[in-house]
């Protein structure tokens, strides 16, 4: 019997869309690893995330993340370029499943430790959005926020990317408060964050970095990142925090405080940490609840050692000295500065040049 072109053309159709069912079935269960591109100056966001396909914005690719279903690990790699986030990149894939070892992971093509590396070529996050205005009983404003990039899941991390706050006039009036939060960690019973070898610019006049790490979970980890200029670095809050940890981090020329643990347990660890030149250096909770040790680190030149309660506006008032214990090897200079290296075409830009006082800690972006 002789078949004609169509029922030939007919079964192989069917032929391919069983194999291809049947390598579904044989995927359920089974982790996987999917990797997005994203690039700002060739992606579009219409086209699928492949290598050879970027998309061109990383909230479209929150978008596509959330979109997903199954377990194992997802990749979002950004090409160097300008990422200006005109809303907040939402990250909340509520039908993915995350481990230790099968995480999201947010990063640069190339990192501080790759041979290719070089400052220029860090991803860039700057955010330009509208904010959420906030009012108080009387109707009055009372100020406006917004979240960069929002985390919403656990096993998470962010790593080598150059990211700044958002150009608004950060104090309109008395009282009133404009603020951006870059990374924001935030959800239900989250676990595990990640946030390394990234750097955090900000200016308090011009592009102001309100604060560059607002954290609601445990297992928070930042290390190897730089904050230069920036408000406040990280803030732990909301619910326990515990098993967390700063380490190998810079905090330079800071207006507000370095660290935050208003809701942080007494297991936290803070080692391997230079501070220079920070308005408050620590910010316990109102009620001086835990204490916590200080190992390996440096301090030179701050106007307040350790503050308690605060808030978005204001600092506090001053805490009891013994609520940190000076751990094995931290040094503590009321004034003084560090030889920051300040030439942008050198690789350890706003880094403290080597054989100078506070490089033998090992912070930076360098692991």
């Amino acid at each position: 019997m002789k078949l004609s072109k169509y029922i030939i053309l007919s079964l192989f159709n069917l032929f391919i869309f069983s194999i291809t069912n049947a390598q579904i079935e044989s995927n359920k269960g089974n982790n996987v690893h999917i990797e997005i591109y994203v690039n700002a100056t060739l992606g579009n966001d219409s086209n699928n995330g492949d290598k050879g396909s970027p998309l061109k914005s990383l909230g479209e690719a929150a978008k596509k993340v959330n979109t997903l279903n199954g377990k194992g690990s997802i990749n979002v790699i950004l090409s160097e370029g300008l990422y200006a986030l005109n809303e907040t990149a939402d990250f909340n894939p509520k039908n993915w499943n995350f481990s230790e070892t099968s995480r999201l992971i947010i990063t640069a093509e190339i990192l501080p430790n790759d041979a290719r590396w070089e400052p220029a070529k860090m991803p860039i996050i700057v955010s330009a959005m509208p904010f959420k205005i906030e009012k108080n009983n009387k109707n009055e404003i009372i100020g406006g926020s917004n979240y960069g990039i929002l985390i919403q899941s656990s096993h998470t991390t962010i790593q080598g990317l150059r990211i700044l706050g958002e150009p608004v006039h950060e104090i309109p009036k008395e009282g009133v408060l404009i603020r951006n939060y870059p990374i924001v960690w935030e959800g239900k019973d989250l676990y595990d964050l990640v946030v390394t070898q990234c750097l955090f610019l900000g200016n308090k006049f011009a592009l102001p970095n309100h604060l560059g790490i607002l954290a609601n979970g445990t297992a928070l980890d930042v290390n190897h990142c730089v904050f230069y200029g920036v408000k406040d670095a990280v803030v732990m809050w909301n619910r326990k925090s515990e098993n967390s940890q700063l380490h190998h981090n810079l905090f330079l020329n800071m207006y507000g405080a370095a660290v935050w643990t208003w809701s942080t347990s007494n297991d936290f660890k803070f080692y391997n940490n230079v501070a220079s030149n920070v308005n408050v250096f620590w910010v316990l909770d109102k009620d001086e609840k835990e204490s916590f040790t200080i190992k390996n680190s440096l301090l030179v030149g701050y106007n307040s050692f350790v503050n308690k309660g605060g808030g978005p506006q204001d600092f506090g008032t001053i805490s009891k000295a013994n609520k940190i214990d000076f751990g094995q090897n931290f040094k503590m200079l009321k004034s003084g500065k560090l030889n920051i290296i300040e030439d942008q075409t050198n690789k350890k830009f706003l880094h403290i040049k080597d054989g100078t006082l506070g490089s033998e800690f090992g912070a930076g972006l360098f692991k």
